[in-house]
């Protein structure tokens, strides 16, 4: 994904409601079996103890609650595959019963991919996986592309009513990009551009939620510091690793910070 450009102003939206979590796309189960475990015992929403009884509550001693998981993206093979994967549907139908929303990974290309690719590839999901909504990766961000993907969000949504939908451009597109969309992935891309990155000044006119940044290269001493940049810009939904990017695969383990990053956005540490 193309990472975030210097809009010119640090004014954020308003409004600062508490932080979620955005998993964008962990590696197939069999490549990645701890990671997807993970991802389900701290989507119950309390970091415990491995060994735990089952359906222990959260005022058990040592328990820590952590931030909500928002959505997780299912990428089962640059999309949902050609037939059902025996291996990420048990997968998909946990993480749906702990209440987290199950996002289809759909690639727009920038707005070159066929409209008919696209929502065949949505139906898949859909029939499939059941999922909630879908992350439109590599979606475009300007202005002359805005008609296209405004239809084919409207045609997501006509094939699944209540879908989630993210715009996963990386960089602030054009404002009228914020009504096809429940959420704008604004940033992504390292810490070593995040940390100096600015917001547009547009995004001040909508709610946190409406906006997601992922950030890789992240070392855990700067946690505090990357949080406190999300809260300033106005972002309602995150993602951070220590993870470096080589060849988009930043984004397929969790975090080496895993319990630390989820638990500290969870205890409301910067509220």
């Amino acid at each position: 994904m193309p990472h975030l450009t210097t809009a010119g102003t640090t004014r954020a939206p308003t409004g600062a409601g508490p932080f979620g979590v955005g998993v964008p796309g962990i590696a197939h189960p069999l490549l990645a079996p701890t990671e997807w475990a993970e991802l389900l015992r701290v989507s119950r929403g309390f970091v415990a103890p491995r060994e735990a009884p089952r359906g222990v509550a959260g005022t058990v001693p040592g328990y820590t609650p952590v931030a909500p998981v928002h959505w997780a993206v299912l990428d089962v093979a640059r999309g949902p595959g050609e037939r059902p994967d025996p291996h990420c549907l048990p997968v998909a139908a946990r993480l749906r019963e702990t209440g987290v929303r199950l996002l289809g990974h759909l690639d727009l290309r920038y707005g070159t991919r066929p409209f008919g690719e696209v929502i065949t590839d949505a139906h898949r999901f859909l029939e499939w996986y059941k999922a909630d909504g879908f992350l439109l990766g590599r979606a475009p961000a300007g202005r002359e592309e805005l008609p296209a993907t405004r239809r084919t969000a409207a045609a997501l949504r006509g094939l699944a009513d209540g879908a989630h939908l993210v715009l996963g451009h990386g960089t602030h597109p054009h404002p009228g990009y914020a009504e096809s969309a429940d959420q704008l992935l604004t940033f992504a891309g390292p810490w070593t551009e995040y940390r100096w990155s600015q917001v547009a000044e547009w995004t001040a006119d909508h709610p946190p939620e409406r906006f997601c940044h992922l950030v890789h290269g992240l070392p855990r001493t700067h946690l505090d510091e990357a949080l406190r940049i999300a809260r300033r810009q106005g972002a309602g939904t995150v993602f951070f690793t220590d993870r470096q990017d080589r060849g988009g695969d930043a984004w397929e383990t969790l975090p080496g910070y895993w319990d630390d990053f989820v638990s500290r956005i969870g205890t409301g540490v910067l509220e």
